[in-house]
Protein backbone atom coordinates (compact mmCIF):
# COMPACT_ATOMS: atom_id res chain seq x y z
CA UNK A 1 0.00 0.00 0.00
CA UNK A 2 1.45 3.61 -0.75
CA UNK A 3 2.29 5.48 2.00
CA UNK A 4 2.89 10.28 1.32
CA UNK A 5 3.49 12.68 3.98
CA UNK A 6 0.34 14.35 5.50
CA UNK A 7 0.79 17.81 3.59
CA UNK A 8 1.68 16.34 0.26
CA UNK A 9 -1.67 16.44 -2.17
CA UNK A 10 -1.04 13.83 -4.54
CA UNK A 11 -3.60 10.93 -5.46
CA UNK A 12 -2.11 7.10 -6.32
CA UNK A 13 -4.92 6.37 -8.51
CA UNK A 14 -4.52 8.69 -11.11
CA UNK A 15 -1.01 10.74 -10.94
CA UNK A 16 2.42 8.87 -11.77
CA UNK A 17 5.19 8.79 -8.72
CA UNK A 18 7.24 11.65 -8.94
CA UNK A 19 10.57 9.67 -9.09
CA UNK A 20 13.78 11.56 -8.41
CA UNK A 21 17.39 10.51 -8.33
CA UNK A 22 19.60 11.51 -4.92
CA UNK A 23 22.89 10.31 -5.37
CA UNK A 24 23.57 6.88 -5.62
CA UNK A 25 19.44 6.29 -4.83
CA UNK A 26 16.10 6.90 -6.57
CA UNK A 27 13.92 7.97 -4.70
CA UNK A 28 10.21 9.98 -4.56
CA UNK A 29 9.02 13.31 -3.83
CA UNK A 30 6.81 12.77 -0.86
CA UNK A 31 5.90 9.38 -1.28
CA UNK A 32 7.07 5.79 -1.33
CA UNK A 33 8.54 4.72 -4.55
CA UNK A 34 7.18 1.38 -5.50
CA UNK A 35 10.78 -0.40 -5.44
CA UNK A 36 9.09 -3.25 -2.57
CA UNK A 37 7.61 -5.08 -4.65
CA UNK A 38 8.10 -3.67 -7.88
CA UNK A 39 11.92 -4.42 -8.59
CA UNK A 40 11.23 -8.35 -7.95
CA UNK A 41 8.14 -8.09 -10.24
CA UNK A 42 9.81 -6.34 -13.11
CA UNK A 43 12.54 -8.43 -13.06
CA UNK A 44 10.60 -11.58 -13.40
CA UNK A 45 8.68 -9.94 -15.79
CA UNK A 46 12.13 -8.89 -17.70
CA UNK A 47 12.94 -12.65 -17.35
CA UNK A 48 9.68 -13.87 -19.03
CA UNK A 49 10.15 -11.50 -21.82
CA UNK A 50 13.82 -12.02 -22.86
CA UNK A 51 14.60 -14.56 -25.57
CA UNK A 52 18.51 -14.21 -24.77
CA UNK A 53 18.44 -15.25 -21.32
CA UNK A 54 20.18 -19.47 -20.63
CA UNK A 55 17.79 -20.83 -18.26
CA UNK A 56 15.46 -24.19 -17.93
CA UNK A 57 11.77 -24.06 -17.39
CA UNK A 58 10.63 -21.13 -15.69
CA UNK A 59 7.27 -20.25 -13.95
CA UNK A 60 5.89 -16.80 -12.96
CA UNK A 61 4.45 -16.29 -9.81
CA UNK A 62 2.44 -12.71 -9.09
CA UNK A 63 0.53 -12.35 -6.15
CA UNK A 64 -1.72 -9.80 -5.05
CA UNK A 65 -2.20 -7.89 -2.04
CA UNK A 66 1.20 -8.70 -0.35
CA UNK A 67 1.54 -5.81 1.92
CA UNK A 68 -2.70 -5.68 3.09
CA UNK A 69 -3.14 -9.35 4.14
CA UNK A 70 -1.11 -11.80 1.29
CA UNK A 71 -4.61 -12.05 -0.49
CA UNK A 72 -3.08 -13.94 -3.52
CA UNK A 73 -0.79 -15.83 -1.71
CA UNK A 74 -3.87 -17.43 0.78
CA UNK A 75 -5.62 -18.00 -2.60
CA UNK A 76 -2.98 -20.54 -4.67
CA UNK A 77 -3.93 -23.70 -4.86
CA UNK A 78 -2.21 -27.17 -5.19
CA UNK A 79 -1.40 -28.51 -8.50
CA UNK A 80 -0.61 -25.07 -10.29
CA UNK A 81 3.06 -24.29 -10.05
CA UNK A 82 5.13 -27.41 -11.11
CA UNK A 83 8.50 -26.52 -10.17
CA UNK A 84 10.74 -27.57 -7.48
CA UNK A 85 12.47 -23.53 -6.78
CA UNK A 86 10.91 -20.77 -5.66
CA UNK A 87 12.91 -17.78 -5.88
CA UNK A 88 11.17 -15.03 -4.17
CA UNK A 89 12.53 -11.59 -4.87
CA UNK A 90 10.99 -9.34 -2.07
CA UNK A 91 14.40 -8.30 0.20
CA UNK A 92 15.95 -5.66 0.39
CA UNK A 93 19.71 -5.86 1.26
CA UNK A 94 22.15 -6.72 -1.85
CA UNK A 95 24.78 -9.43 -0.44
CA UNK A 96 22.06 -11.21 1.66
CA UNK A 97 20.19 -14.12 1.01
CA UNK A 98 17.27 -15.00 3.34
CA UNK A 99 16.23 -18.57 4.19
CA UNK A 100 13.44 -17.76 7.05
CA UNK A 101 10.85 -14.80 8.19
CA UNK A 102 8.80 -14.38 11.04
CA UNK A 103 4.78 -15.34 10.95
CA UNK A 104 2.17 -13.28 11.53
CA UNK A 105 -1.19 -12.52 12.95
CA UNK A 106 -3.67 -9.50 13.31
CA UNK A 107 -5.38 -8.59 16.26
CA UNK A 108 -8.51 -6.36 16.08
CA UNK A 109 -10.64 -4.58 18.91
CA UNK A 110 -13.77 -2.73 18.13
CA UNK A 111 -16.48 -1.31 19.99
CA UNK A 112 -19.40 0.95 19.68
CA UNK A 113 -19.88 3.77 21.82
CA UNK A 114 -22.59 6.77 22.05
CA UNK A 115 -21.25 10.31 21.86
CA UNK A 116 -22.66 12.75 23.96
CA UNK A 117 -23.05 16.33 23.76
CA UNK A 118 -19.86 18.31 24.28
CA UNK A 119 -20.63 19.92 28.11
CA UNK A 120 -20.62 23.87 28.16
CA UNK A 121 -17.43 25.68 29.34
CA UNK A 122 -14.77 23.98 27.14
CA UNK A 123 -12.44 25.07 24.58
CA UNK A 124 -11.65 22.72 21.76
CA UNK A 125 -7.92 22.02 20.81
CA UNK A 126 -6.42 19.77 17.80
CA UNK A 127 -3.52 17.74 18.72
CA UNK A 128 -1.11 17.01 16.37
CA UNK A 129 1.69 14.18 15.78
CA UNK A 130 3.93 14.58 12.52
CA UNK A 131 7.07 14.13 11.31
CA UNK A 132 7.77 10.66 12.20
CA UNK A 133 9.44 8.62 10.07
CA UNK A 134 7.03 5.81 10.32
CA UNK A 135 8.89 2.19 7.95
CA UNK A 136 8.16 -0.97 7.68
CA UNK A 137 6.78 -2.95 11.04
CA UNK A 138 9.29 -5.94 10.74
CA UNK A 139 12.49 -4.42 9.09
CA UNK A 140 12.30 -1.29 10.81
CA UNK A 141 10.62 -2.40 14.35
CA UNK A 142 14.13 -2.69 15.98
CA UNK A 143 15.11 0.81 15.24
CA UNK A 144 13.20 2.54 18.21
CA UNK A 145 11.22 5.10 16.22
CA UNK A 146 8.46 6.31 17.60
CA UNK A 147 4.55 5.07 16.95
CA UNK A 148 2.17 7.99 16.70
CA UNK A 149 -0.58 6.45 18.25
CA UNK A 150 1.56 5.38 21.59
CA UNK A 151 2.63 9.12 21.75
CA UNK A 152 -0.86 10.45 21.06
CA UNK A 153 -2.38 8.21 23.53
CA UNK A 154 0.15 8.96 26.20
CA UNK A 155 0.10 12.10 26.16
CA UNK A 156 -3.81 12.16 26.84
CA UNK A 157 -3.44 9.08 29.42
CA UNK A 158 -1.96 12.48 31.64
CA UNK A 159 -4.38 15.34 30.24
CA UNK A 160 -7.48 12.97 31.18
CA UNK A 161 -6.00 12.03 34.40
CA UNK A 162 -4.66 15.61 35.34
CA UNK A 163 -6.79 18.21 33.43
CA UNK A 164 -10.00 16.54 33.39
CA UNK A 165 -10.12 16.53 29.19
CA UNK A 166 -12.89 15.53 26.82
CA UNK A 167 -11.94 13.27 23.81
CA UNK A 168 -14.07 13.87 20.80
CA UNK A 169 -11.99 12.03 18.47
CA UNK A 170 -8.52 10.47 17.60
CA UNK A 171 -7.33 8.89 14.67
CA UNK A 172 -3.86 7.36 13.68
CA UNK A 173 -1.94 5.28 10.88
CA UNK A 174 -3.43 3.47 8.01
CA UNK A 175 -1.77 0.46 6.83
CA UNK A 176 -1.36 -2.23 8.83
CA UNK A 177 2.24 -3.21 7.82
CA UNK A 178 3.49 0.51 8.52
CA UNK A 179 4.32 2.57 11.80
CA UNK A 180 1.94 5.00 12.11
CA UNK A 181 3.64 8.38 11.24
CA UNK A 182 0.77 10.43 12.17
CA UNK A 183 -2.03 10.83 14.31
CA UNK A 184 -4.57 13.41 15.36
CA UNK A 185 -7.12 13.92 18.72
CA UNK A 186 -9.74 16.79 19.28
CA UNK A 187 -10.37 17.48 22.59
CA UNK A 188 -12.31 19.32 24.74
CA UNK A 189 -10.87 21.32 27.87
CA UNK A 190 -12.35 22.82 30.51
CA UNK A 191 -11.62 26.75 29.59
CA UNK A 192 -10.54 26.99 33.28
CA UNK A 193 -7.74 24.27 32.09
CA UNK A 194 -6.60 26.10 28.54
CA UNK A 195 -3.54 27.64 29.78
CA UNK A 196 -2.05 24.21 31.95
CA UNK A 197 -3.36 22.16 28.61
CA UNK A 198 -1.26 24.29 26.27
CA UNK A 199 1.43 24.30 28.57
CA UNK A 200 1.25 20.27 28.57
CA UNK A 201 1.70 20.27 24.93
CA UNK A 202 4.84 22.20 24.85
CA UNK A 203 5.96 20.20 27.82
CA UNK A 204 5.23 16.51 26.01
CA UNK A 205 6.75 17.97 22.56
CA UNK A 206 10.33 18.40 24.82
CA UNK A 207 10.20 15.01 26.64
CA UNK A 208 9.58 13.19 23.05
CA UNK A 209 12.05 15.27 21.23
CA UNK A 210 14.55 14.20 23.91
CA UNK A 211 13.58 11.17 23.92
CA UNK A 212 13.67 10.21 20.34
CA UNK A 213 16.50 12.62 19.28
CA UNK A 214 18.66 10.25 17.39
CA UNK A 215 15.54 8.25 15.84
CA UNK A 216 12.92 10.86 15.08
CA UNK A 217 14.87 14.20 14.45
CA UNK A 218 11.62 15.60 13.03
CA UNK A 219 9.48 14.90 15.56
CA UNK A 220 6.35 17.64 15.99
CA UNK A 221 3.74 17.45 19.22
CA UNK A 222 1.30 20.83 18.77
CA UNK A 223 -1.66 22.06 19.64
CA UNK A 224 -4.28 24.87 18.28
CA UNK A 225 -7.75 25.87 19.22
CA UNK A 226 -10.58 24.66 17.14
CA UNK A 227 -14.20 24.45 16.80
CA UNK A 228 -15.82 23.01 19.22
CA UNK A 229 -17.34 19.42 18.48
CA UNK A 230 -20.59 18.78 18.68
CA UNK A 231 -20.05 15.29 20.73
CA UNK A 232 -17.22 13.61 22.69
CA UNK A 233 -16.95 10.10 23.91
CA UNK A 234 -18.87 9.45 26.81
CA UNK A 235 -16.21 9.74 30.26
CA UNK A 236 -16.36 6.24 30.75
CA UNK A 237 -15.68 4.77 27.69
CA UNK A 238 -13.30 7.46 27.06
CA UNK A 239 -11.56 6.14 29.85
CA UNK A 240 -11.33 2.69 28.54
CA UNK A 241 -10.35 3.70 25.46
CA UNK A 242 -7.02 5.81 26.43
CA UNK A 243 -6.17 3.12 28.95
CA UNK A 244 -5.68 0.54 26.25
CA UNK A 245 -4.41 2.22 23.59
CA UNK A 246 -1.72 2.91 26.28
CA UNK A 247 -1.20 0.02 27.50
CA UNK A 248 -1.15 -2.15 24.30
CA UNK A 249 1.85 -3.77 23.56
CA UNK A 250 3.82 -2.25 20.96
CA UNK A 251 7.44 -2.96 19.36
CA UNK A 252 9.79 -5.56 20.14
CA UNK A 253 8.83 -7.93 22.97
CA UNK A 254 11.80 -10.65 22.36
CA UNK A 255 14.71 -11.01 20.34
CA UNK A 256 15.94 -14.50 18.73
CA UNK A 257 17.76 -16.72 20.93
CA UNK A 258 18.90 -18.80 18.06
CA UNK A 259 20.04 -15.91 15.63
CA UNK A 260 21.79 -12.88 16.92
CA UNK A 261 20.45 -9.71 16.46
CA UNK A 262 17.05 -10.63 14.84
CA UNK A 263 13.94 -9.99 16.50
CA UNK A 264 12.09 -12.69 17.32
CA UNK A 265 8.85 -11.83 18.29
CA UNK A 266 6.97 -7.99 17.63
CA UNK A 267 3.85 -6.17 17.56
CA UNK A 268 2.96 -2.80 16.17
CA UNK A 269 -0.37 -1.17 16.91
CA UNK A 270 -0.87 -0.13 13.29
CA UNK A 271 -4.26 1.94 13.26
CA UNK A 272 -6.06 3.53 16.62
CA UNK A 273 -9.33 5.44 16.08
CA UNK A 274 -11.76 7.17 17.99
CA UNK A 275 -14.24 8.44 16.36
CA UNK A 276 -18.15 8.42 15.11
CA UNK A 277 -19.14 6.21 18.09
CA UNK A 278 -16.72 3.77 16.74
CA UNK A 279 -13.36 2.06 18.49
CA UNK A 280 -10.93 0.70 16.37
CA UNK A 281 -7.17 -0.55 17.00
CA UNK A 282 -5.79 -2.70 14.57
CA UNK A 283 -2.34 -4.29 15.28
CA UNK A 284 0.44 -6.77 13.37
CA UNK A 285 2.14 -9.09 15.41
CA UNK A 286 4.92 -10.92 14.34
CA UNK A 287 7.14 -14.03 14.95
CA UNK A 288 9.18 -16.42 13.85
CA UNK A 289 8.31 -19.00 16.59
CA UNK A 290 4.86 -19.54 16.46
CA UNK A 291 3.67 -20.45 20.04
CA UNK A 292 5.33 -16.99 20.79
CA UNK A 293 3.06 -15.31 18.33
CA UNK A 294 0.19 -16.89 19.52
CA UNK A 295 1.28 -15.94 22.80
CA UNK A 296 1.40 -12.31 22.35
CA UNK A 297 -1.45 -11.89 20.03
CA UNK A 298 -3.24 -13.20 23.48
CA UNK A 299 -1.87 -11.14 25.21
CA UNK A 300 -2.79 -7.77 23.55
CA UNK A 301 -6.77 -9.39 22.68
CA UNK A 302 -6.59 -9.53 26.77
CA UNK A 303 -5.74 -5.77 27.00
CA UNK A 304 -9.04 -5.25 24.92
CA UNK A 305 -11.11 -7.83 26.49
CA UNK A 306 -10.95 -5.77 29.50
CA UNK A 307 -12.35 -3.04 28.05
CA UNK A 308 -15.42 -5.65 26.59
CA UNK A 309 -14.26 -4.93 22.96
CA UNK A 310 -14.89 -7.54 20.50
CA UNK A 311 -11.49 -9.18 19.30
CA UNK A 312 -10.64 -10.52 16.48
CA UNK A 313 -7.68 -12.83 15.38
CA UNK A 314 -7.24 -13.32 11.48
CA UNK A 315 -5.67 -13.39 8.55
CA UNK A 316 -2.45 -15.71 10.67
CA UNK A 317 0.50 -16.89 7.69
CA UNK A 318 3.34 -19.18 9.16
CA UNK A 319 6.91 -18.27 9.33
CA UNK A 320 9.12 -19.34 6.76
CA UNK A 321 11.63 -21.96 8.76
CA UNK A 322 15.07 -21.97 7.67
CA UNK A 323 16.50 -24.91 5.66
CA UNK A 324 20.66 -24.65 5.82
CA UNK A 325 21.28 -27.67 3.49
CA UNK A 326 19.00 -25.87 0.69
CA UNK A 327 20.44 -26.90 -2.90
CA UNK A 328 19.29 -23.59 -4.03
CA UNK A 329 20.77 -21.90 -1.10
CA UNK A 330 24.57 -23.75 -1.87
CA UNK A 331 23.81 -22.43 -6.32
CA UNK A 332 23.57 -19.00 -4.67
CA UNK A 333 26.64 -18.88 -2.56
CA UNK A 334 28.50 -20.37 -4.91
CA UNK A 335 27.66 -17.87 -8.23
CA UNK A 336 27.68 -14.80 -5.30
CA UNK A 337 31.06 -15.86 -4.59
CA UNK A 338 32.39 -16.68 -7.92
CA UNK A 339 30.79 -13.21 -9.36
CA UNK A 340 31.47 -10.71 -6.75
CA UNK A 341 34.18 -12.36 -4.62
CA UNK A 342 32.57 -13.05 -1.48
CA UNK A 343 29.94 -15.43 0.20
CA UNK A 344 26.87 -14.01 0.43
CA UNK A 345 25.32 -13.46 4.11
CA UNK A 346 22.81 -16.17 4.52
CA UNK A 347 19.76 -14.16 7.42
CA UNK A 348 16.23 -14.75 8.03
CA UNK A 349 14.14 -11.41 8.70
CA UNK A 350 11.60 -10.05 10.88
CA UNK A 351 9.04 -10.14 8.40
CA UNK A 352 6.36 -11.99 6.16
CA UNK A 353 7.76 -12.84 3.68
CA UNK A 354 5.16 -15.45 1.34
CA UNK A 355 8.13 -18.15 1.44
CA UNK A 356 5.73 -19.61 4.29
CA UNK A 357 2.36 -19.65 2.78
CA UNK A 358 3.75 -20.93 -0.66
CA UNK A 359 5.73 -23.79 1.39
CA UNK A 360 2.52 -24.71 3.14
CA UNK A 361 0.97 -25.20 0.01
CA UNK A 362 3.74 -26.63 -1.90
CA UNK A 363 6.31 -28.05 0.70
CA UNK A 364 8.70 -29.73 -1.47
CA UNK A 365 9.80 -26.24 -3.00
CA UNK A 366 13.39 -24.99 -2.41
CA UNK A 367 13.51 -21.67 -1.63
CA UNK A 368 15.43 -18.74 -1.37
CA UNK A 369 15.10 -14.57 -1.59
CA UNK A 370 17.18 -11.94 -2.13
CA UNK A 371 17.03 -8.42 -3.80
CA UNK A 372 18.66 -5.03 -3.96
CA UNK A 373 19.21 -2.70 -1.47
CA UNK A 374 15.88 -0.86 -0.29
CA UNK A 375 15.64 1.43 2.25
CA UNK A 376 12.37 3.29 4.77
CA UNK A 377 9.69 0.89 2.49
CA UNK A 378 6.20 1.44 3.53
CA UNK A 379 6.87 5.28 4.00
CA UNK A 380 7.85 8.46 1.87
CA UNK A 381 11.40 8.30 2.87
CA UNK A 382 11.93 4.74 0.42
CA UNK A 383 14.54 4.85 -1.90
CA UNK A 384 16.33 1.91 -3.83
CA UNK A 385 20.30 1.75 -4.55
CA UNK A 386 21.18 2.22 -8.18
CA UNK A 387 24.18 -0.10 -8.08
CA UNK A 388 22.57 -2.86 -6.20
CA UNK A 389 20.09 -3.02 -8.95
CA UNK A 390 22.40 -4.28 -11.58
CA UNK A 391 24.47 -6.64 -9.17
CA UNK A 392 20.79 -8.16 -7.97
CA UNK A 393 19.85 -8.53 -11.63
CA UNK A 394 23.34 -10.45 -12.78
CA UNK A 395 22.94 -12.22 -9.66
CA UNK A 396 19.68 -13.28 -10.96
CA UNK A 397 20.58 -14.35 -14.27
CA UNK A 398 23.54 -16.33 -13.75
CA UNK A 399 21.63 -18.29 -11.13
CA UNK A 400 19.03 -19.21 -13.69
CA UNK A 401 21.86 -20.49 -15.89
CA UNK A 402 23.24 -22.53 -13.24
CA UNK A 403 20.71 -24.32 -11.35
CA UNK A 404 21.76 -27.78 -12.16
CA UNK A 405 19.19 -29.97 -14.43
CA UNK A 406 17.31 -32.35 -12.89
Amino acid sequence: MPQKNSEKDFNFETDPIETLIDGDWVTADGTTLGADNGIGVAAAMAVLESKELVHGPVEGLFTIDEETGMTGAFGLKPGILDADILINMDSEDEGEVYVGCAGGIDVSATKKYTPEATPAGHVAYKIHVKGLKGGHSGIDIPLGRANANKVLFRFLMQAEWDLKIRLASAEGGDLRNAIPRDAVGVVAVPDAAAEAFEKMVESYQSIYQQEFAETEPYLEFICAKTDTPATVVPVEEQQKFIRAIFACPNGVQRMSQSMEGLVETSNNLAIAKVKDGEFVALNLTRSSVDSAKDATAWKIAAVFHLIDANVELSGAYPGWKPNMDSPILKVCQDVYNKNFGKIPEIKAIHAGLECGLLGGVYPNLDMISFGPTIRFPHSPDEKVEIETVKKFWDFLVVILADIPVK
